[in-house]
């Protein structure tokens, strides 16, 4: 008898080309849109620079993150892989560089998803008061915590969760179902509105927020546009799964920015035509643009408006469940996180533990209260415009070493002004979009929270020669399988 000995050998484990064109625009378009487009009107958008200061801060910052994606389109064309600014960082900057941008990136992420849960339970609250505020626990910040609200959004974290490891291929034909609900929901309710409402441009006016000074509130919609698009750099970090030519990245990244606007300044622009909407804000409504629907077209209004708004929040969830957890992977291969983070499932080809690290924390958050979430999501900003900044600083410095075309890099180098300038406004006293004492204590917090954690996998994460990381994460990671 022989005994039959057993060794291992390296087997390279891949994710699933599986994403068509029209699938990674519905990710980068539904991760765009999100909740944020129904509520900003009224909780942000009219209150600071009214309808055409909206419109035109929307518009300015589109243009601003299409002049940043170009360094994106670059960088995915040289580098499709999972992990997006995590990989561009490390191969314009190093190993250190590339770790400070993928933490202050990863909050931005990780805070989106359940903030697009925990937006179902005030969809709840307007469209069916009473059905989920049932057993009262506590306040925080004013908001008061649901146990019904709380569990109806850990249901549908959970849900999500098993969709996306399920397969990009069945989450991508999900995201683009709900992506096209949603452009055409809020296409129809944009022409109804004006097609229906007596007055529209009176209803408009005044265009800017009296006592305000236009130029400040367009300046204020301009700094949240890292938040407002950041979905945009959804489509690097499924770069690893798309199965076209990674060179059509850019394209696909410009319009799904250019729709994400045009969506935005919608539904801002119908909610405040419907109503006179200066004389609106002052009542101080708990959903200005439900009021205002519901005004326009009655239950069929807000049965189209909710419809709309669960879809951009499903095509939110998964679009971020997709995003941070293909980043967790990337920083995983690279041994900046646990090697747990980098697990692939063996039938769906999804990071499965990346995945399941992505839904604990979404699952703890609606514990906090949602405007605990806002604190944090409105520090987020910053991570994002990190993220840009890496990206346009390395695509340059490739550019430039490979003498590539002036526009090329004039673009990268905008990028990059950009980016500091976004950062600048959220983080210098006085500015129109100072960050509040709570996001500010949070953004202290979270940072404080990376170095703690960088000093200790920093000997693991130092000892790996650049080579051997340019390996794990550029051609990914290799992983040790027993065979007879």
């Amino acid at each position: 008898m022989f005994k039959i000995l057993k060794k291992k050998r390296k087997k390279k484990v891949k994710l699933e080309k599986s994403l068509s064109p029209i699938n990674v625009f519905s990710l980068a378009v539904g991760s765009i849109i999100g909740w944020g487009t129904f509520v900003m009107p009224g909780n942000l958008f009219l209150k600071t620079a009214g309808p055409l200061g909206t419109a035109i801060g929307m518009s300015i910052g589109a243009i601003i993150m299409s002049i940043i994606a170009i360094s994106y389109g670059y960088m995915v064309q040289k580098f499709p892989v999972a992990g997006g600014e995590f990989a561009f960082s490390f191969k314009g900057f190093g190993r250190n560089h590339a770790f400070v941008c993928a933490w202050l990136l990863g909050l931005s992420y990780l805070s989106i998803v359940p903030l697009n849960a925990t937006a179902l339970a005030m969809i709840g609250r307007y469209m069916f008061p009473g059905l989920l505020q049932r057993g009262l626990m506590y306040s925080v910040a004013g908001w008061d915590v649901y146990l019904g609200e709380v569990l109806f959004a850990s249901i549908a974290l959970i849900i999500f969760a098993i969709t996306s490891i399920k397969g990009m291929k069945v989450s991508g034909v999900l995201q683009t179902i709900m992506s096209f609900i949603l452009i055409f929901a809020i296409l129809i309710l944009t022409i109804v509105g004006f097609l229906r409402t007596d007055n529209p441009i009176e209803n408009l006016k005044p265009f800017f927020v009296e006592g305000i000074p236009p130029l400040s509130g367009i300046l204020a919609i301009v700094a949240i546009a890292p938040w407002a698009y950041v979905g945009f750099d959804s489509v690097p970090q499924a770069a690893e799964e798309f199965d076209f030519e990674p060179k059509k990245a850019l394209k696909i990244m410009i319009f799904s920015i250019i729709f994400g606007g045009i969506m935005y300044i919608s539904m801002n622009t119908v909610t405040a035509l419907v109503l006179p909407w200066e004389s609106a804000m002052e009542s101080e409504p708990f959903w200005i643009t439900g009021d205002a629907i519901e005004s326009l077209l009655g239950n069929v209004g807000l049965l189209l408006l909710g419809l709309a708004l669960i879809s951009a929040i499903i095509a939110g969830i998964i679009g971020f469940y997709m995003a941070s957890s293909r980043l967790l992977l990337s920083m995983a291969r690279a041994k900046a996180l646990p090697s747990w983070f980098g697990k692939i499932h063996p039938k769906y080809h999804t990071p499965v533990n990346a995945l399941k690290f992505v839904l604990l924390i979404a699952l703890i958050t609606p514990w906090f209260g949602r405007q605990v979430l806002t604190w944090v999501v409105d520090m987020a900003s910053i991570g994002a415009a990190t993220g840009y900044f890496y990206t346009s600083t390395s695509a340059f410095k490739f550019l430039r070493k490979e003498k590539g075309p002036i526009l090329l890099k004039i673009a990268t180098v905008l990028g990059a002004i950009l980016s500091v300038g976004f950062i600048l406004l959220l983080i210098v006293p006085g500015m129109p979009a100072y960050l509040s004492l709570p996001s500010r204590i949070a953004l202290i917090i979270w940072a404080a929270l990376g170095i703690v954690f960088y000093l200790s996998i920093r000997k693991s994460y130092q000892e790996l020669s650049r080579k051997e990381l340019n390996r794990l994460i550029i051609k990914g990671h290799i992983e040790d399988e027993e065979v007879s």
